[in-house]
């Protein structure tokens, strides 16, 4: 099979942290662009949901942290802000 190459520019950090990674995976950035392009091949389309609505780190563990705040009995509950804001002010 012949192979051509292709050139692609990306940003540098973004360079360093995927070819850290595709090293912890065992490859390299030819192999990972490759396996990405045969799956995506295979599939007849982008091998992945591509979104513009996923949360980051910091927020999954805010919602993580707000379902076990609700979950927990023991968490006082409020019907409205006035009462929220009138015991956060020690009123």
């Amino acid at each position: 099979m012949a192979t051509k190459n292709i050139t692609i520019r990306m940003d540098e950090e973004l360079k360093e942290q995927s070819e850290k990674l595709f090293t912890a995976l065992g490859m390299n950035m030819t192999t990972a662009i490759t396996t990405f392009i045969k799956q995506a091949v295979r599939e007849q389309g982008i091998p992945f949901n591509i979104t513009l609505e996923v949360p980051n780190k910091e927020t999954r563990e805010a919602i993580m942290e707000s379902e076990k705040l609700i979950a927990n009995p023991n968490t006082k509950k409020y019907t409205n802000l006035d009462d929220l804001f009138r015991e956060l002010k020690g009123q």
